[in-house]
């Protein structure tokens, strides 16, 4: 479960983040994770409520916004937000599109005290 080993990355980012700015714990953690980035939620809460224990985010809130797939169509150039698995422009129908978010995960915020 690879869950793990992201949340304990995520962990050594907030100490760092908390070092930085001389922070004594955190009480949020907020993500935004893609669609496709190959990571389960529930999975990712699990992991991240059993590696808290004992560093500086163990009373943290672990927010996660989930974002969709977001395309760029090349043929009918509109950007588009897709509610399936599907790389089709919803506007055209064209299969010459980019994709411009919703396959990666990222640290958006932290609140500390």
């Amino acid at each position: 479960m690879h869950e793990y080993s992201i949340v304990q990355a995520l962990l050594d980012q907030c100490e760092e983040h908390a070092a930085k700015h001389g922070a004594e714990k955190i009480v949020k953690v907020v993500t935004k994770i893609g669609v496709l980035s190959g990571v389960e939620p529930d999975l990712l809460q699990t992991a991240f409520d059993t590696f808290k224990e004992g560093t500086i985010c163990e009373e943290a809130e672990f927010v996660m916004n989930i974002q969709p797939l977001v395309i760029y169509c090349r043929a009918c150039q509109k950007e588009s937000t897709l509610e399936e698995l599907v790389m089709a422009c919803p506007e055209c129908g064209s299969l010459e599109t980019n994709l411009l978010d919703g396959e990666d995960m990222y640290l958006m915020s932290l609140e500390m005290e």
